[in-house]
Order: structure tokens, then C-alpha cells, then sequence
């Protein structure tokens, strides 16, 4: 196994992570529409750039619009819109678990859409994966960590959790012909990021209160909002393309998967607060899991 391609994918998963720890606080001052369009402005802004440097626009197929439209919609805007409410009220650790589940997700939505059956390891992995957010998620708990308090009602932060996930992974689905058919990852991630930084945008015009945001915008606060954001659509997408062009991609996907692991040492180190148990127990089902799907 090729060292730098290996740590590449280590270092998206800490990248990913890192960014949504980080992302908390400022997630919390601002609201969650407030912040995704922020974020998403940022972001697309910044990717746009790269794929012009790197002059990937020819290989965009637009023949697939209706897919880039739907994913724009539904995985990007409505996704990230979720899982900022779900980091809101249920702190990162729990975030990362729950979306962890876009693996058994998206096997389930390929069966019923594109028709591929799931073999018993995909099923039995799927078991797993399940089991262990369920027990980190409502046994893991520690309200002795700042991160980890549940804002609200824990069923509210499952709900929104699995919301996120599922429009996540229909958002990466329904761009799987548009990728077959040639369009560059970098170039493709550009186009949903401005298509929804757009769409955020026309949205944030309508004048309600939910749409504005909850604190003053301070240059200080705008760095926080940008960061984490950079750090997950910028830098850790990179390192795991960069992984996914050089390994199996069996092999890259789960070394790009272990952020619901890498999270707990994180929130350990930033509060000095041992994870609990079942926190532990929880994420390592949930990788074993979505390792079974993947590799067997």
C-alpha cells in the first residue's frame, strides 16, 4: 500500500472530522441557514477557482443538468441545511455518527433506484454500522462536554441527522452517470457548490426572520465560519481524490471514512474530557460496519 496516497485519506477523515468540531460555535451564533450559505458562498468561490487553474470546465457533461440540478437541491442545500441543525443540537461527535450511515443509505436507495442487490455482507455491515450509532448515540452521551450537550429533544437531532444523510447520499447518487461519463470529481463538487450557493442565496432575499442571522456578522466570526468549511470542501476533498485516484477505492473510501473515530481523540483533546465507553464502542461498530459494505 502506497504510503502517501494512505495518509492522504487518513488526513481527509481527520480533515472532515476537525472541520465539523470547529464548525460548532460559530454553526450555533449564526443559525444554520446563516451559516450553510456562508459557508457554501466561500467554498464554491474557492473551488471555482481551482478547477479554472487546473482547466477541468471541458470536462463537465452538461447533458446531465436535471442530475446536477437535483443534487444541488436536495444533497447540497437541503443535506447541509440538516446536518448544520443537527450539529447545532447534537454536537459533532453524535453529527459524525449519524452521517456515517450514508453508506448503508446509499445502498439502499441504489437497490430500489438503479436495481443492485446488496449481498449479506452489505446487509450484515449495514446491521453493525446501525447498531453502533444507536448505542453511541443515545447510551454515548456526556453532557460533562460542552460539544457533546443535546440542544432540544434527542429524537430532533436523529431525525435532522438521518435527514442530512439521506439527502447527502441521494445528492452523491444521482451523480453517478454524470461521473461515469467523464466529468472531473473537482469540476463536478465546483458545480454543486456554486448552483447551491445561488440557490442560498436567491433564498436568503425572502425577508423572515429565519433567514437572517441570529448574531452580528464580525470578521472574527466570519473567519470561524469560512475555515471549517475550507478545511472539508477544499483541502480534505482534495486529499481524498488525490487517495482515490492512486488506491483501490474499496480501500480509500474506508480510510475516508473514519471520522466518527477520529472525532472522540479530538473532543478529547480540545475538553480534556475521556470519551465514554459506549462512545468508543459506538464508533468502531460503525467503521467495522461501513468496512464490511465497502471491502467484502
Amino acid at each position: 500500500m502506497l504510503i502517501l496516497p494512505t495518509l492522504a485519506a487518513v488526513g481527509a477523515s481527520f480533515g472532515w472530522a476537525s472541520g465539523i468540531v470547529l464548525a460548532q460555535r460559530p454553526a450555533r451564533q449564526l443559525g444554520a441557514f446563516e451559516f450553510t450559505r456562508i459557508q457554501l458562498v466561500a467554498c464554491s468561490a474557492i473551488l471555482a477557482v481551482a478547477v479554472s487553474a487546473l482547466g477541468q470546465w471541458p470536462s463537465v457533461r452538461w447533458e446531465f443538468w436535471p442530475a446536477f440540478m437535483a443534487s444541488i437541491c436536495i444533497g447540497i442545500v437541503l443535506g447541509n441545511l440538516a446536518m448544520i441543525a443537527c450539529l447545532r443540537r447534537g454536537g459533532p461527535r453524535r453529527t459524525e455518527l449519524l452521517l456515517a450511515l450514508k453508506a448503508p443509505l446509499v445502498g439502499v436507495m441504489a437497490y430500489l433506484w438503479l436495481g443492485e442487490t446488496p449481498n449479506w455482507s452489505d446487509l450484515t455491515g449495514a446491521a453493525i454500522a446501525l447498531g453502533g450509532v444507536g448505542l453511541a448515540v443515545v447510551f454515548g452521551s456526556d453532557e460533562r462536554s460542552e460539544s457533546d450537550a443535546t440542544t432540544g429533544r434527542l429524537a430532533i437531532v436523529i431525525l435532522l441527522g438521518f435527514a442530512a444523510t439521506a439527502f447527502q447520499g441521494f445528492g452523491f447518487l444521482v451523480m453517478k452517470p454524470a461521473m461515469l461519463a467523464g466529468t472531473e470529481p473537482l469540476a463536478a463538487s465546483a458545480i454543486r457548490l456554486l448552483g447551491a450557493a445561488f440557490v442560498i442565496s436567491l433564498v436568503a432575499l425572502w425577508p423572515i426572520d429565519l433567514f437572517r442571522p441570529q448574531t452580528v456578522v464580525t470578521p472574527y466570526l466570519l473567519g470561524r465560519t469560512i475555515l471549517p468549511g475550507f478545511i472539508g470542501y477544499g483541502i480534505s476533498s482534495t486529499l481524498l481524490l488525490y487517495a482515490f485516484a492512486t488506491l483501490d477505492a474499496g480501500i480509500a473510501a474506508v480510510l475516508g471514512s473514519l471520522s466518527p473515530v477520529l472525532v472522540l481523540p479530538i473532543l478529547w483533546a480540545k475538553e480534556r474530557i475521556v470519551p465514554r465507553p459506549q462512545a468508543v464502542l459506538g464508533a468502531v461498530m460503525t467503521v467495522v460496519g461501513t468496512t464490511m459494505i465497502v471491502l467484502i
